[in-house]
């Protein structure tokens, strides 16, 4: 599983950080993004339909914890 954490930063710097730590994993590896910034939930989500990744969200205490799988 490889992490990134951009939790503070905001739009957007997650899904930049996501996008290019992607291009580096394979088909069915995951990516997990940790994010303080409301609108990570939205730019992630869409950006994952839009190339066919799977998406899941999971609320912590202070921020949000995203699971990207890339598509096969």
């Amino acid at each position: 599983m490889t992490i990134v954490d951009a939790r503070g930063l905001l739009c957007p710097l997650p899904l930049t950080m996501a996008k290019q730590r992607m291009t580096e994993l394979g088909p069915g590896e995951t990516l997990t993004v940790l994010a303080t910034d409301p609108e990570a939930t939205i730019d992630l989500g869409a950006w994952a339909a839009a190339e066919g990744h799977d998406f899941a969200e999971r609320p912590a205490v202070s921020w949000s914890e995203y699971v990207l799988t890339k598509r096969d």
